[in-house]
């Protein structure tokens, strides 16, 4: 069933008072605790640091391509959210660095402004480098030591108080890059890459916690996660709120916790989505997850979240340690080195790739070898 189908069908069955209690009143709960800490629970991310803070505009040439066109484009702000360690500031300069080469060709119309939603708390040494709006991290203790539970909260801070030019956002990661130009691939419903990981017919005991039976079957949530996704700043302004509350919700739930494990913010946020009936167009071009996806075909993205190991024969040794190997993981306290040796012959090609691509932004990117 397509989007459109699946959302008349769920909007049929929708019984308001459900959606008031869960997203408006647990919101109203877990906000107000947090708002605590932006009226005073910040004051190490205040001054002089916040006024570093861009208002997050769309390039002056697209607001005036747009213009001339008529409105027949459609560019989306690429929202990227991130912390201040080593491990994600290597990522989201590489991340950056191939943003920027795809926007500059003439198919990367759609792709407009980029910010970095920075939830340390502080500004960090890329602020000169990459568009960076800080946010409060969540206050101590509530993320559970599950650092993504923070993305949510980011992302409610950042729709608050910044200014944001383009109707559309791409919900992004450092570990995300472009391999050719993003067209926005949304219309009226947003559009997400599904998960095969994420099976929301397989956990329907644990979902109707948060998505009762009032609502419809739990195949009005979709198999995906917050990003990649292309979606409406209004669409996303009202889920934001309910993904947070969700996602702190089901962190404190210990069956949910243990069903879902580092994968529970995703389901939150489907679980949102589908709460304000809000359902996706399922894109498995948007991007690909080497080494298991091993063509690059027609996609947009490569998702380097996978260890690649591979013996000196180009054969796949998932789950121990290859002869040959790329793994974000290996670099949690420094960036890779430049000019990273290129997989051995029989290796796919989405692997191939990624390893060149890297080595390209690190050797154009200033001051890599400082770990800046």
């Amino acid at each position: 069933m397509n989007a459109a189908a699946r959302k008349a069908a769920a909007a049929a069955r929708l019984p308001a008072a459900v959606l008031v209690v869960v997203a408006v009143g647990a919101f109203l709960i877990s906000y107000n605790l947090l708002a605590i800490v932006l009226r005073g629970g910040g004051g190490a991310a205040t001054g002089a640091g916040r006024e570093r803070d861009p208002v997050v505009a769309m390039p002056g040439w697209m607001r005036a391509a747009g213009s001339a066109g008529g409105g027949r484009r459609r560019p989306f702000h690429v929202a990227l959210t991130a912390t201040d360690a080593a491990y994600s500031r290597w990522q989201c300069r590489v991340m950056y660095y191939w943003y920027k080469r795809m926007q500059a060709r003439p198919e990367g119309a759609d792709m407009g402004g980029f910010t970095r939603v920075l939830h340390s708390g502080k500004p960090d040494a890329l602020m000169g480098e990459i568009p960076t709006f800080v946010v409060d991290p969540l206050p101590a203790g509530k993320d559970h030591g599950y650092v993504v539970l923070n993305r949510p909260w980011a992302f409610v801070q950042w729709l608050e108080k910044a200014k944001i030019e383009e109707e559309y956002i791409l919900m992004a990661e450092p570990d995300h890059i472009f391999v050719r130009p993003l067209p926005n691939l949304a219309r009226d419903d947003p559009a997400a890459f599904p998960f095969f990981y994420i099976t929301p017919s397989e956990h329907e005991s644990v979902l109707r916690k948060y998505y009762p039976k009032e609502r419809g079957p739990v195949t009005n949530i979709d198999p995906i996660g917050n990003s990649p996704v292309i979606i409406k700043k209004t669409q996303l302004e009202k889920i934001a709120p309910t993904w947070m509350n969700v996602s702190i919700q089901m962190k404190e739930d210990q069956e949910t916790d243990k069903a879902f494990g580092w994968v529970l913010e995703m389901y939150a946020y489907a679980v949102a989505s589908a709460l304000h009936g809000v359902q996706h167009i399922l894109r498995k071009d948007f991007m690909i997850q080497p080494p298991f996806d091993t063509k690059l075909g027609n996609t947009f993205i490569i998702h380097f979240t996978y260890g690649c190991d591979y013996t000196l024969k180009g054969v796949l040794t998932y789950g121990k340690i290859g002869e040959w190997r790329f793994d974000k993981r290996a670099y949690q306290d420094r960036p890779p080195p430049r000019n990273l040796t290129l997989p051995p012959p029989g290796v796919p090609e989405s692997v191939v790739t990624l390893v060149k691509m890297v080595n390209e932004a690190t050797a154009n990117l200033p001051g890599w070898d400082d770990g800046r």
